[in-house]
């Protein structure tokens, strides 16, 4: 286990006034030793604190006085101060083997987490759940959690995480819903593996066992052209239209059942078989709009001013506002500059032509909403992702290396804006910076309100 480290003090915090600094390992509070940020907060919610410091190799004892609850206004370098959960189930579908080699070492990490679960809305497949992790999730009622299923049959289910658990793992999503706790289950359909009868026969094992899920998004397999696994192919036509086609009957089903839609199907799947979005209000508040499910209808009402049906993203939960938690996963803020989430502007005279940059799959959905502004200044250029190749086109995956070669063959003087969805702690997945790109560029907040601002 490693102590956390202090990367950020808040001025005239608790903390501050006590002397913690910058570069302190917190030891031990009142006594404990924490094991995650989960721990941590409920530990320094405490009206008197005592830190046992590192620093420099030497040991401080420093009492805080604060009322209880109030933050103590320390930014610490981890979500996790032990050994993180990793995943020992060998997915074909599995993304993390099919990333290109010479990336940072922490995203070939496969972890398998309820605590990351909890704190980013990473998925678990609880193949490694114990009976330890339910009494703590139960008792300090870690939700919502998110759990992929992939398939409700226990032989399929094994087959497709190759693990003899994954027949037997599921057994935890029960106990887990018998206890109350919010969880939102997923779906990867695999051509020719997972889709087909076995999509029916997954669907209807939700509606029997699992049917109390908050919800159930539907994604499609994404496949780089790294890939080593000769089963994994993208969607055709047909088959996307067939997931959509079973999604909406099933949502038939379950609204009668269980009095809402409880599954939806992941934009891409509309995309691909030509398929016009449901309403806003199909998608019952976008619970799983980070997974792709609602983002197309959620982003237009935003951008038409819209209240996007009362979309608020995944629910806030405990990261959101968890003193201590690192800036880092989709619940922080990805916008660089002063720190307040406003966009980044890099010395483009306003009145400019403006070009919006987006993944291949975006500008379908981007493309009518700029035209019906009206503006001949105005245009969506689209970035093939080169880097990872194969059926990816997510925005979010976007790197600086396909960037650098789209924005080269642009005129100089224009104003492109770049989502920020593609950049984690200033970065792009390759590793580049915004800097690093031939053309200035504005990087704006991943939704439609954001956009249109910038474009006002």
């Amino acid at each position: 286990m490693s102590a956390p480290v202090v990367v950020a003090v808040v001025p005239d915090s608790p903390a501050q006034r006590a002397g913690v600094a910058p570069g302190d390992c917190i030891l031990a509070i009142n006594e404990q030793v924490p094991r995650d940020v989960i721990q941590y907060q409920l530990l320094v919610d405490e009206p008197s604190l005592l830190l046992e410091i590192d620093r420099g190799g030497l040991r401080h004892d420093i009492e805080v006085d604060k009322a209880a609850g109030a933050p103590l206004g320390v930014e610490v370098d981890s979500p996790l101060f032990d050994r993180v959960q990793t995943c020992d189930n060998h997915c074909e579908f599995c993304f993390i083997y099919q990333l290109p080699p010479g990336m940072r070492r922490s995203l070939y990490l496969k972890d398998d987490d309820y605590r990351l679960s909890f704190l980013y809305g990473n998925f678990t497949t609880l193949t490694r759940f114990t009976e330890a992790d339910l009494e703590r999730v139960v008792t300090e009622r870690l939700g919502p959690l998110y759990v992929s299923i992939h398939a409700t049959d226990p032989g399929k289910r094994t087959e497709m995480l190759r693990n003899r658990r994954g027949g037997t793992s599921l057994r935890w999503l029960r106990v887990l819903l018998d206890h109350g706790i919010e969880v939102h289950g997923q779906v990867v359909v695999c051509p020719g593996v997972n889709d087909g009868l076995w999509f029916e026969d997954t669907l209807a094992g939700v509606a029997e066992r699992f049917a109390d899920l908050a919800s159930l998004c539907v994604v499609p397999l994404g496949v780089s052209r790294y890939t080593t696994e000769e089963r994994m192919r993208p969607h055709t036509v047909d088959e996307a239209a067939f997931v959509v086609d079973t999604v909406e009957a099933w949502q038939e089903v379950f609204a009668a059942a269980v009095g809402r839609r409880l599954v939806f199907a992941a934009d891409e799947y509309y995309l691909l078989a030509g398929r016009e979005f449901p309403p806003a209000e199909a998608y019952e508040g976008f619970p799983m709009h980070e997974d792709g499910i609602g983002m197309a209808r959620s982003f237009e009402e935003g951008f038409l001013g819209g209240r996007s049906d009362g979309f608020t993203g995944r629910a806030s939960g405990f990261f959101q506002a968890v003193d201590g938690a690192p800036a880092a996963g989709f619940r922080a803020p990805r916008l660089d500059g002063d720190g307040l989430g406003t966009p980044v502007r890099l010395g483009v005279r306003r009145g400019a032509p403006v070009a919006v940059l987006t993944g291949e799959l975006g500008a379908p959905v981007l493309g009518p909403l700029v035209e019906g502004l009206g503006r001949s200044d105005l245009r969506v250029l689209p970035v093939e992702n080169r880097f990872f190749g194969g059926n990816v086109g997510v925005t979010g995956l976007l790197v600086g290396e396909d960037l650098i070669r789209v924005l080269a063959e642009q005129p100089e003087g224009h104003r492109y804006l770049l989502p920020d969805v593609c950049i984690s702690g200033g970065r792009f997945l390759d590793g580049l910076v915004p800097d690093d790109l031939p053309r200035p560029v504005e990087v704006v907040a991943t939704d439609g309100a954001s956009l249109r601002e910038a474009l006002a």
